[in-house]
């Protein structure tokens, strides 16, 4: 299993599929073909039909800067090794260098068609199951965090730390921004208003309701801009475990050291889902990518209260089992409507699964290494059309009106 840093990748939004992902897939074409005149970029599958509002033609230029590059959107083709995939052709004053097809598959990772393994990334975890981690650890005495530092390199804290500084700079920002979010649909950033709001009521539970979804819109809000967020796993939902700490520091004063083990175990729960499964809402629906962040957000809020593994891998179940089914219907395309509710509504979920599983761990009968394999084969069984297409649900009615 590869490092958790591949959970946590910090970058800029609104996709770490369609914008992260054929990003670093051109890059690797650039600097491989350095003689290279032109480029030609065709995307398939949900890159062509919901790449626009992910800003996925923004990032190819971007990245080939001053090169011509030559776009073309198949949505015709279907025989596709991920819903993900574009074919990158380097050209030499007209004539073709070298042709490579890439797939896109979740959290800004990008892998060569026909390849198992991500490009560039190496396994650094000998166990890849929760059954297998939980038994390991309990045998031994050892917590999770301490697992995760165990098998990585020794700069890993380092970069978490990197990682909770940026998730803390992304709220604020969010929580201080307002005025309407880019793509057409004229939705109103509400951060500000909802903490406000948080801050006014009385009600404890209201209060942190109003709190958890101000943290979560604040990310969220930031990602669907463009602007700096982290992947926890993805961009789309990038607010679930910012939230949940963020109102676990200003609430109740979790140090810096906490909140980074929290983070740690968050990051083990996420890599595994993605090992076993996946983190692509074009793969396996939204509830690869909320669904997923809301286990990561259970997980941390378990370990951070220093509950058993056992109860930990309870609250990441439970967090999960109740997201399955989530399509990922995007409304034109943007990472907007439903997302950013969806990360708010998960975090909220996050706390309801980390309290429950401290009384009914002991008697469960669902696995997490279960749940993540039922996850999987219910995405693959959704119609493509609530799979990151903008041609069902949500976006197809929106659309229709």
């Amino acid at each position: 299993m590869q490092s958790i840093r591949e959970i946590f990748k910090i970058g800029r939004g609104p996709s770490s599929s369609h914008t992260m992902g054929p990003e670093r897939a051109c890059a690797s074409m650039k600097n491989q073909y350095k003689t290279a005149t032109a480029f030609e970029v065709t995307l398939y599958g949900s890159l062509a039909k919901t790449g626009e509002g992910h800003r996925t033609d923004y990032a190819i230029r971007q990245t080939f800067g001053e090169i011509p590059c030559h776009i073309v959107k198949n949505t015709q083709k279907t025989d596709l090794p991920h819903p993900n995939t574009l074919e990158i052709v380097a050209l030499q004053n007209g004539h073709e260098l070298a042709r490579q097809t890439f797939l896109s598959v979740g959290g800004g990772d990008i892998r060569l068609a026909g390849e198992e393994r991500a490009v560039g990334k190496a396994e650094v975890y000998p166990e890849s199951s929760f059954t297998a981690i939980r038994a390991l650890c309990e045998e031994g005495g050892v917590p999770l965090a301490a697992y995760v530092y165990r098998n990585e390199d020794g700069g890993l804290r380092r970069y978490l730390n990197e990682v909770w500084e940026q998730m803390k700079a992304t709220v604020r920002k969010g929580l201080h921004t307002e005025g309407v979010l880019p793509g057409g649909l004229n939705v109103k950033r509400r951060a500000m208003e909802l903490r406000q709001t948080g801050r006014r009521e009385h009600n404890l539970i209201k209060k942190e309701n109003f709190l958890i979804s101000a943290y979560a819109y604040a990310a969220c809000e930031e990602n669907a801009a463009g602007e700096r967020m982290v992947t926890a796993p993805t961009c789309g939902a990038s607010g679930v475990v910012p939230a949940v700490l963020y109102y676990e520091k200003e609430m109740f004063g979790y140090d810096r050291d906490e909140l980074v083990d929290a983070l740690a175990v968050a990051g083990l729960i996420g890599q595994l889902i993605k090992t076993n499964a996946s983190v692509s809402g074009a793969e396996a629906g939204c509830q690869a990518e909320v669904g997923s962040a809301c286990a990561m957000a259970a997980g941390a809020l378990a370990a951070l209260h220093g509950r058993s593994i056992a109860e930990t891998e309870a609250a990441a179940e439970m967090a999960m089992e109740h997201c399955l089914g989530m399509t990922c219907d995007p409304v034109g395309g943007l990472v907007q409507i439903p997302c950013i509710e969806r990360n708010a509504v998960a975090a909220m979920k996050a706390y309801n699964a980390a309290s429950l599983a401290e009384v009914v761990y002991d008697n469960r009968k669902i696995s997490f290494d279960m749940v993540v394999r039922t996850m999987y084969e219910t995405g693959r069984d959704l119609s493509s059309r609530y799979r990151e297409t903008a041609d069902g649900g949500l976006a197809k009615l929106y659309a229709e009106q």
